[in-house]
């Protein structure tokens, strides 16, 4: 056999076609390049959100990998059709007879010189492509890939020396289509039809028969072997089925050069190879970290039509499981089949107490790249108001707060709040009193273990984070990833907290000095304001048409002005600091209608209402005070931290002054040893908070996005949703120091 061997690679490489063959897979070099090259032009062209949005060019290698696997592939073929066109073939045969022997003769060398071809190949694609998008190709996608991907990043440099062990897979497959058809033109023919137009017709095949069908193309194993992307194949299964073409084509030729009565045996040995090599690695690789899903999905009436619902039952008190249940609805976002699912995100609702369903049908779109991977799953949390278990208008609406100066006052505030409560309460008060943020957290996890899931990955959207907190506290196990998107931080100083009010009430005020729009322009806005916060505290602002009872003071002046400082609308308009300027014009004149204007178009009240849907969550997760003394305390420090808006951080702590259930979710440590590394993102407004959350957990990271808004991942901030999406799929956190530049208007 070794005779045999030698005299093969004696041929291999005194034919000089091969050489001049080898020669032109330089032609694939130049295919990456001038692709790159391209798409670089094209990316130029673009808007920042368009950029965004771009297809990743990945390691490069597959702009020209067409071109490289039919010259490895010819130089295969030829490695037999050569002998057959030439007569040699009858030669060979007689000096081996045993033509299964002259077959696999032929391997050794045909590897040896594709394998250190093919590597070299793979690696002048690679450097190609990266030098020609240069600087572009570190640029984030909306996908959580960069533009080009460079050898540092996980898995690309295995996807590269795959790429080029895949060349000899494709030569070796060229040898055995060359022995199966002995003609070098018909040889030509089927290794067009197995590279070039195969791939092709998968890829005009809609989604998401397009992603399964491309997956079992050879173009695509490397990525999937490597564990980069390419298909939805597992690392195990991609590389079985790669070797089990390798077979297939060898098999073929192995028949198709046997006499016919030896054909059949050497077909079912194989057939047989080709299929344990393929299936073996398949059946290990299975679905880890998963399993069957209880929850029986339908149809999401009024939700976007991809959407599918379900319901579980679910204790409503997690301290007497065997006790009364309640039924909550999950939906489900499934995964597109784009990619190989790699599990759920579990996108937690704002509010307290918002729809899950109803935000990730309406936000659906900013999920899309994420659901290559992912099914997206949400709830309709036990404290939704609307659920009918309570009455709806009686949890809309509730007391406004007042600011206590004695403890009088205070005991007065109490007992209103308690009595908006009772009037909800009474309805049911064993369900009353269990909606906090733990229960929520306890919902989550029964939805996970009916999912089948071993663990989930989180986005937690504003008030979510509690919840979110809750889960991480008492199943520090089951996480596998968490994003905090702008949500509250129950461990940060208050006052502290509402230091981000006080800059953009400065950037409202520079606003109406560069601005002839703003009512208050050519004056100081920080001295009217606080004028008119002063008068207003000591005589309250009458509302035009409404009682006396609804006039403003300098506490409900700055909490009903609070929402519009921090979110100023669309620029350049910037309508609602227009609307806030003429609003405190007007009010230093004698009339806050134009804050009850605005106010009552939300709330339908003059003032704001302390709502009881919000307080009888908040309340429950220890939002409130422990008494007076300790509201005296937290009012000091607001009033010395906070020169423009001391007193919006005690509004929804003083709501819960009086609540007639106790505090069943207080503040407590997260179990930072036992949890991954957690992202954390926010505008202006909610970062600090939302970094010095995340920060808790040693290796965490976050992302500022350098203007107003909040819930950046659902709103659709593709600098935003690419960081996210980054982490979710592989866990890795951007630099400690990572801004997303505000969006073009």
């Amino acid at each position: 056999m070794i005779d045999v061997i030698a005299s093969e690679w004696l041929k291999l490489r005194t034919l000089r076609s091969n050489l001049y063959l080898l020669a032109c897979s330089v032609a694939a070099v130049l295919a990456c390049a001038g692709i790159a090259f391209m798409i670089g032009r094209g990316f130029d062209g673009q808007t920042m959100d368009e950029r965004m949005a771009f297809p990743p060019n990945g390691d490069g290698i597959g702009n020209g990998i067409a071109v490289a696997y039919f010259v490895f592939a010819v130089l295969g073929a030829l490695a037999i059709t050569s002998e057959y066109g030439t007569k040699a073939i009858q030669t060979s045969l007689v000096a081996v007879p045993r033509r299964q022997v002259l077959l696999l003769a032929k391997v050794p060398g045909l590897a040896a010189v594709a394998l250190v071809a093919g590597q070299a190949l793979a690696f002048l694609m690679h450097a190609a492509s990266m030098a020609v998008l240069g600087d572009r190709a570190g640029q984030l996608l909306r996908d959580g890939v960069t533009l080009g991907t460079s050898l540092s990043e996980p898995g690309m440099l295995a996807s590269v020396v795959v790429a080029g062990l895949s060349m000899a897979a494709v030569a070796l497959i060229g040898l055995g289509v060359g022995a199966a058809v002995r003609s070098t033109p018909g040889a030509l023919v089927v290794l067009t039809l197995i590279i070039v137009v195969l791939p092709v017709a998968a890829k005009t095949l809609p989604m998401p028969l397009r992603a399964q069908a491309g997956s079992f193309m050879i173009e695509n194993l490397p990525l999937q072997i490597a564990e980069v992307g390419g298909g939805i194949l597992p690392p195990a299964a991609a590389a079985g089925l790669l070797v089990a073409y390798v077979v297939a084509a060898l098999t073929a030729g192995a028949t198709m050069i046997m006499l016919p009565g030896r054909r059949i045996k050497v077909l079912a040995v194989g057939a047989a190879a080709a299929v344990l090599v393929s299936a073996m690695p398949a059946a290990a690789a299975g679905s880890p970290g998963s399993g069957p899903s209880t929850l029986a999905w339908a149809d999401c009436p009024d939700l976007v039509k991809e959407m599918r619902c379900a319901s579980i039952t679910v204790p409503l008190n997690w301290a007497e499981p065997s006790g009364r249940k309640i039924d909550l609805t999950v939906g489900l976002l499934p995964a597109t089949g784009a990619q190989r699912r790699m599990g759920t995100v579990f996108a937690i609702p704002g509010g307290p107490g918002g729809s899950g369903l109803t935000a990730l049908s309406k936000n659906a779109g900013s999920f899309a790249e994420l659901r290559g991977r992912f099914d997206v799953v949400s709830v309709e949390p036990r404290n939704t108001i609307d659920k009918g278990v309570l009455p709806y208008d009686c949890l809309v609406s509730g007391p406004w707060i007042t600011w206590p100066d004695t403890r009088a006052e205070y005991a007065e505030l109490g007992r209103r709040n308690r009595a908006a409560a009772e009037r909800c309460r009474a309805a049911d008060p064993e369900f009353f009193d269990h909606l906090d943020s733990a229960s929520v957290a306890r919902d989550m996890e029964a939805i996970r273990v009916a999912l089948g899931e071993e663990r989930l990955s989180f986005i937690a959207n504003s008030y979510g984070g509690m919840p979110a907190i809750a889960y991480s506290r008492l199943f520090p196990g089951r996480v596998r990833a968490m994003v905090f998107d702008g949500s509250v931080n129950p461990y940060a100083d208050r006052a502290w907290s509402r230091l981000s009010h006080e800059e953009s009430f400065t950037r409202f005020a520079a606003w109406c000095a560069a601005n002839t729009t703003c009512a208050l322009h050519g004056r100081d806005v920080g001295e009217v304001w606080r004028a008119l916060v002063a008068r207003a505290d000591r005589v309250p602002v009458p509302v035009k048409g409404e009682p006396p009872h609804a006039a403003y003071s300098g506490f409900d002046i700055k909490e009903a002005a609070a929402p519009s400082i921090i979110e100023p609308g669309p620029e350049p308009e910037f309508p609602r600091w227009t609307e806030l300027a003429e609003a405190i014009e007007l009010a230093a004149d004698g009339d806050a209608s134009g804050f009850a204007d605005y106010v009552r178009r939300s709330t339908k009240s003059p003032k704001v209402p302390s709502f009881t849907g919000m307080n009888m969550t908040h309340c429950l997760d220890g939002v409130g005070f422990r008494d007076y003394a300790e509201y005296r305390q937290k009012r000091r420090e607001g009033e010395r931290v906070l020169p423009n808006l001391a007193g919006i951080e005690l509004w929804h702590p003083l709501a819960c002054v009086g609540w007639p259930a106790p505090v069943t979710n207080p503040p407590a440590p997260l179990p930072a040893d036992e949890l991954p590394p957690f992202l954390g993102v926010g505008s202006w407004t909610d970062f600090h908070g939302v970094a010095d959350l995340v920060r808790r957990v040693p290796g965490s990271a976050a992302v500022q996005y350098q203007w107003h808004g909040h819930g950046l991942y659902n709103s659709g901030n593709s600098c935003i949703i690419s960081h996210v999406n980054r982490y979710l799929i592989t866990l890795r956190l951007p630099a400690p120091i990572t801004v997303c530049p505000k969006t073009a208007p």
